[in-house]
């Protein structure tokens, strides 16, 4: 007789319903008086005026220009957006980002005694309009009355002025000769926005530049293009009034740094004889290609991108022990697992892209997402070039879009920089570009596969960019010295090797393991879920392995231990919506103390023109762990504390105070004695805002929660659960067997 396993339950969506909560809130006492504040404002308004009318014609489209403008700290929340004011003032919002500031000022606290000012994280503005706007806002100040729809906003501002050059050039070599940038405009795809392409290309030819606008991206507001200067005429090209950014352009990352000193000979091994385990399920890898007689091609194919050149040894070797790493983890023992899925190996790299224009690396990449309906993706590849906490790099925000919806899963390696020397400005240590991506799975290295492990040394660090601050998502075996990641090499042999580009590969072999054991019933977002819950931190920070080590064993993925039953929950909801979640515990029979770890995980539309904004959907979540417990004239059961941000982001601190609410992914356990816990609850509100405002018209968001109960003293606490909740709750019934120990052939067929 099979030995009986306690499988993942699935369809805990079943035990969802719609919940209503009566608006409420306090009121606001602002840091400044209605007069206090005009008269602060008003010369900052009339200097902004006076550079802005000294700027030339071609660098002001139609007349129009940007300026700056800082919400004072207590005024970053989405419901102080001062909507009114620019609309009254003939502005409008064409981006923003965080930064860091010491207003003049606080607001009282509740008593009205004054409150030290304080160093915060708050939201800058950038503001369009004519520069005629801009002259009747500061000539009309003076008249503004207190109480009236224009005025409303000024205690908000704590600062406004032109938007200088000097905040637009980022990472500029000062060199005579041309070097490769890239250009971000405050520009969308729309008509409404012709005129400052247009502007920018007549400004660019007067400056005998070539304004290269065939080969831009549109994502949101913004609009990237690459351009070739100069030191001096790059300097000119900033002074342009809807330029963002203007910096370096990045290489791509270099494959020394991935395809580090081969730590073990080569030594042979042994492929599988057998075709994949799921033919059903395929992955795309974007790399450096696959030679034409490698022997991963009975389970690999490989394609060249649209628009690619001739490849490269260097290429073609690190796209090949990538495509080895997904296929067949780490190879030992001299036998090389069969594997789960095909492969299909996109080469998108060619020797042109080592020196200018990672642009076309990730048009070929766009190409093929958009042709091609793929649900796993895995890179190994992108630019050199760090997180930046106040923008959002081209690669970052193309591939987050694409993964917007939820019906995608794409592991991305996180970069191997982490034994940089630390530099408090660049910080190349941290994770790369587009491991900042809020909604892919983002790769780590670990040492080992062992018990003691830690993360690789050459593995780059967190934290990322908030929204996204635990980065990266998770750690997987990524080789080193004393333990090499081990890779076909060409032929019958195998080759020891390090590098997140192994780790990444590797991790979405599990995901990839799991969604073969049981079909299509768990989502790709699902299966993020899982591997961020199972994960196994270990008591390591965050910034070194995020949530932890993704485990080694299929079946601690799939399967409950005795005295604990896991439950997952697939689900979407809609914009201002509230949900109640109940978490499956018996009413009767436990004891001692009970561990609830909950994952939540959720797809997210984004503006990458507002890095502070960056995500447009949010997730609050209230726990409410006894429904009989209320405090008085309360209509709903107490709250404990659950999703606490100390307890999300370590010793790093929160950027900002709500910053937790807007993180894609949440994760926790928490202890609690059994008797207090009574019909206990998860409710949650999805919270929906463009542009740092709030937006109501926002369209449904997929969401995936993983919830692990334990109570050790109750061995039987899964098939009390199952019992309980049998006509909502199922197992997830294998569509292949899972193997006693991985290690052997990780499955065999039904």
């Amino acid at each position: 007789m099979p030995e009986q396993r306690n499988y993942l339950l699935g369809y805990g969506e079943r035990l969802a319903v719609p919940i209503e909560v009566a608006p409420g809130g306090a009121v606001k006492r602002p840091p400044y008086g209605f007069d206090e504040a005009r008269e602060r404002l008003l010369p900052r308004f009339r200097s902004a005026v006076r550079e802005m009318d000294s700027l030339p014609e071609a660098v002001c489209p139609q007349d129009e220009t940007v300026a700056s403008l800082i919400l004072h700290p207590e005024y970053y929340a989405k419901s102080h957006f001062p909507a009114g004011f620019l609309r009254a003032a003939g502005l409008r919002a064409v981006g923003s980002r965080p930064r860091r500031i010491r207003p003049d000022k606080r607001s009282p606290d509740s008593k009205g005694r004054p409150r030290e000012p304080e160093e915060a994280m708050t939201t800058q503005l950038f503001v369009a309009g004519t520069r005629a706007s801009f002259r009747r806002l500061a000539d009309g100040v003076p008249a503004w009355t207190e109480g009236a729809t224009v005025s409303t906003s000024l205690p908000s501002i704590e600062d406004f002025s032109a938007f200088s050059v000097e905040e637009r050039v980022r990472s500029l070599a000062d060199d005579d000769a041309p070097q490769p940038l890239e250009i971000v405009l405050h520009a969308s795809v729309g008509e409404r926005d012709r005129h400052i392409l247009a502007g920018y290309r007549a400004y660019l030819e007067s400056l005998d530049l070539d304004p290269r606008l065939e080969r831009n991206f549109f994502v949101g507001g913004l609009c990237f293009l690459s351009l070739r200067a100069d030191a001096l005429r790059a300097r000119e090209v900033a002074r342009y009034s809807f330029l963002r950014v203007l910096r370096a352009m990045p290489a791509l990352r270099p494959f020394p740094s991935v395809l580090r000193s081969a730590a073990a000979a080569p030594r042979s091994v042994s492929l599988p004889s057998q075709g994949t385990l799921d033919p059903s399920l395929r992955v795309a890898v974007f790399d450096g290609g696959l030679p034409e007689n490698s022997p991963l091609t009975p389970w690999a194919t490989a394609h060249d991108a649209p628009g690619v050149g001739p490849a490269t040894a260097d290429g073609l070797r690190h796209g090949e022990r990538v495509t080895s790493a997904l296929l067949f983890g780490s190879v030992s023992g001299g036998a090389a697992e069969r594997p789960v899925c095909r492969v299909d190996h996109y080469r998108v790299l060619d020797p042109r892209d080592a020196g200018f224009d990672l642009f076309e690396v990730l048009r070929r990449i766009r190409t093929v997402i958009q042709q091609r309906n793929y649900e796993f993706l895995n890179l190994s590849i992108g630019p050199a070039l760090p997180v930046e906490d106040d923008e959002v790099h081209v690669w970052t925000a193309i591939l987050d879009e694409h993964l917007s919806d939820g019906r995608t899963i794409a592991t991305i390696a996180a970069g191997n920089t982490g034994e940089e020397p630390d530099d408090p400005v660049m910080k190349p240590w941290r994770v790369q570009i587009p491991a900042d991506c809020v909604n892919a799975l983002v790769i780590g290295a670990a040492d080992s596969e062992r018990p003691g492990w830690s993360r690789a040394a050459y593995s780059s660090r967190g934290p990322g960019r908030s929204p996204g601050f635990v980065k990266p998502d998770v750690v997987a075996f990524g080789g080193s010295a004393r333990e090499p990641f081990l890779v076909t090499d060409g032929g019958v042999g195998v080759v020891g090797t390090t590098g997140t580009s192994f780790a990444a590969p590797a991790a979405m072999r599990a995901a990839l393991s799991v969604r073969a054991h049981f079909g299509s019933v768990l989502s790709p977002l699902a299966l993020k879920a899982l591997l961020i819950h199972c994960a196994e931190a270990g008591g390591r920070p965050p910034d070194e392995v995020g949530w932890g080590r993704i485990p080694k064993d299929l079946e601690d993925l799939v399967v409950c231990r005795t005295g604990c039953v896991r439950v997952v929950y697939q689900d979407e909801i809609t914009a201002a919506a509230r949900r109640r979640l109940a978490i499956p515990i018996p009413r009767q029979g436990l004891s001692g103390k009970v561990f609830i770890t909950a994952t939540f995980c959720f797809a997210t539309p984004v503006d990458s023109g507002d890095p502070g904004n960056y995500t447009r959907a949010g997730l609050s979540v209230v726990f409410r762990p006894n429904s009989t417990r209320f405090r008085a004239g309360a209509t709903m059961a107490n709250t404990a504390e659950f999703f606490r941000p100390n307890a999300l982001y370590g010793d790093h601190g929160m950027p900002r105070a709500d910053a937790h609410k807007w993180e894609t992914t949440l994760h926790r356990c928490v202890g609690k004695l059994a008797r207090s816990l009574h019909a206990p609850v998860f409710d949650i509100h999805h919270n929906a805002r463009a542009h740092g405002h709030a937006d109501i018209d926002a369209h449904p968001v997929r969401y995936a929660l993983v919830i692990t109960v334990e109570a050790k003293r109750v061995p039987d606490l899964y098939d009390r659960v199952l019992r309980e909740y049998g006509t909502r709750l199922q197992p997830l019934l294998p569509v292949i067997r899972i193997p006693v120990r991985p290690s052997a052939d990780l499955f065999s067929s039904n």
